[in-house]
């Protein structure tokens, strides 16, 4: 088994999958399908948590006992939540400058890139930690920050190279619309092909650096977004999942008990074949994915990142349909 979800503990894990899951769905609804619900979720309640964030380290600094006891303190201390949780925060701020026009910036045609640039910044983060974990200790493990143990070796270095195929990945940079009802920003090139090579590197990332959270960083964040984009919100996936994603760190910054020390606490197994093989999967799929798309590219005659590679597809034509350019047509 790939988690410790099993004994006594099993009903509660569950339930709370189930609920991290829902609850992640229902946020993105409220975030993405008005601009009241966007603007707080995305700039109010991160202003608000950085004043927290500030008051704490200050009072740590000078000894304060509820600063130093403070769990986000404590628990989420690493470089790694606070640069992930801004990045993904300032991703759903740009997304919703597009979907919306705001100013010069929102309505700029070179601003479509944005989307690639902070998608690209956010898989760095996490390509750099899978590194760090192998500089670290290769071969052994080592203690995080955060208290957590965690192995180092290659399969850090093939996530970590996973990743940088999966940048190579996005394709049609420029190819951002905004859907009919003005809910979304879409990107129609991000088809399946892209989303399931993201969604097996990122897991592997979690289960290698955050053994203690993958179980709901890794499995219902990641899920959360995919199903949204397969059922309902065909082309949304890039949207769905920033907004998920800021949304969850946001949560875990300031109660991270829930994942690391209650009833719905789950670990991973932290088994290093177990770690190898996730790893290897992720990377043959950003593999094949890059080679695909290579393929595509060459066929059609086209550079995969100033046009639209998927053109003509099932995914592609279906977001398409949803875009103010399909009405206007």
């Amino acid at each position: 088994m790939l988690f410790q979800v099993y004994g006594d503990m099993a009903t509660y894990q569950w339930i709370g999958w189930i609920l991290v899951f829902a609850c992640l769905i229902g946020a993105n609804e409220v975030a993405r399908r008005t601009k009241v619900g966007g603007v707080i979720c995305f700039i109010g309640i991160p202003a608000v948590l950085t004043i927290y964030f500030v008051a704490i380290y200050v009072g740590a600094v000078n000894g304060a006992e509820w600063a130093l006891n403070n769990p986000t303190y404590v628990h989420m201390n690493s470089w790694f939540h606070y640069a992930k949780l801004y990045a993904a925060t300032i991703g759903c701020i740009g997304f919703m400058a597009l979907k919306y026009h705001w100013g010069k910036l929102g309505k700029a045609d070179w601003f479509k890139a944005f989307p690639f640039v902070i998608v690209a910044i956010n898989i760095l983060i996490a390509v750099v930690s899978d590194f760090e974990s192998a500089f670290r200790a290769f071969g052994t493990t080592w203690i995080s920050s955060e208290g957590v143990t965690l192995m180092g070796g290659w399969h850090n270095v093939f996530n970590g190279v996973a990743g940088l195929l999966n940048i190579a990945c996005m394709t049609g940079w420029w190819g951002i619309y905004v859907s009919k009802k003005k809910q979304d920003m879409l990107w129609p090139d991000m088809t399946w092909v892209f989303i399931v090579a993201y969604d097996l590197w990122n897991f592997t990332y979690t289960y290698n650096c955050l053994p203690t959270h993958a179980w709901y960083a890794g499995l219902a964040l990641l899920l959360a977004p995919t199903v949204a984009n397969f059922f309902w919100n065909k082309g949304g996936w890039i949207q769905n999942r920033a907004n998920t994603l800021a949304l969850w760190c946001m949560f875990a910054q300031v109660f991270p008990v829930f994942e690391d020390y209650s009833n719905f606490s789950v670990k991973s197994v932290n088994n290093p074949s177990v770690n190898f093989t996730v790893s290897v999967i992720a990377l043959a799929a950003n593999f094949l994915a890059l080679g695909y798309i290579v393929y595509r590219a060459k066929k059609q005659g086209i550079n995969p990142y100033t046009h639209e590679v998927f053109k003509g597809t099932r995914d592609f034509e279906q977001a398409m349909s949803r875009s103010e350019i399909e009405q206007a047509a």
